[in-house]
């Protein structure tokens, strides 16, 4: 058991097969004395290229075929997840969703793919294809041109399956359309401003946290226009403390105060 869960430690830490020597330092067999005792050896680059990740490999695809049993018998969906990689390419993630779960099935570089709709169709329909056709209800990705003209041919290929726009990203959408609203937009970017002032200045930041009860005002969300109103909720929750803060003796007095952006 120590073993197996060691091997999923070993490649959820290890960015590239490259960074293998660098990833086993002694502050990781340290770690692994503590948990596992004394005579747990890190793996060697073999070990983890081949042995160790054949296991694995095994492990996973047991995972999958218990998934796909699901898939026949209750049928499943598949969504896609595009994302641009720092150098620039654009990847597609595809996972399965059923009643089992979700099982992350492949990732590939679709830059080629992601021009017209019509090679979007050829990368989705054929997933479906490796998926099993009749296994598959809908398929559900982003509302891009692409994928919606991608979407259509799908549909027309397959009539027992539909295509169906990520609410997600739809949802996404819709805030970036109101904030382009004047009155909207101006408020985000007085929260910015507001955020960036304390966040670039640590004695303000000790301040405000100490006036929320270390409460942060910068939410993350999954997507940028959904961090922005969340910030502004927290900005707004936080109203009072943020005015006791700002006009108290110790803010007014600061050096900070004194500063341009802090007007």
């Amino acid at each position: 058991m120590a073993e197996k869960k060691s091997d999923k430690e070993n490649y959820d830490k290890m960015p590239d097969f490259d960074d293998i020597d660098n990833m086993i330092e002694i502050e990781n067999v340290d770690d692994d004395d503590d948990e596992y005792g004394p005579n747990m050896k890190p793996p060697s680059y073999h070990e983890l290229r081949v042995p160790i990740l054949k296991r694995e490999v095994a492990y996973t695809n047991g995972l999958l075929s218990d998934h796909k049993e699901s898939w026949k018998k209750y049928g499943c969906s598949i969504m896609s997840d595009g994302w641009t990689s720092k150098t620039n390419r654009t990847l597609v993630n595809f996972l399965v969703n059923c009643p089992s779960g979700t099982m992350f099935v492949k990732s590939i570089d679709a830059s080629s793919f992601m021009k017209t709709g019509e090679k979007t169709f050829e990368l989705l329909d054929a997933f479906v294809e490796q998926i099993v056709e009749a296994n598959v209800v809908q398929v559900v990705s982003n509302d891009g041109s692409n994928y919606v003209l991608a979407g259509k041919l799908l549909e027309a290929k397959s009539p027992n399956l539909y295509w169906t726009p990520c609410a997600a990203h739809c949802i996404d959408l819709i805030l970036e359309d109101i904030g382009k609203i004047p009155r909207i937009a101006k408020t985000l970017e007085r929260a910015i401003q507001l955020t960036g002032y304390i966040y670039n200045h640590g004695g303000v930041l000790n301040m405000m946290r100490e006036y929320t009860k270390q409460r942060e005002l910068v939410r993350a969300g999954k997507t940028r226009f959904c961090t922005s109103y969340l910030t502004i909720k927290s900005i707004y929750k936080q109203k009072h403390n943020l005015r006791a803060m700002f006009t108290s003796e110790e803010s007014v007095h600061s050096r900070w105060a004194k500063e341009a952006n802090a007007k």
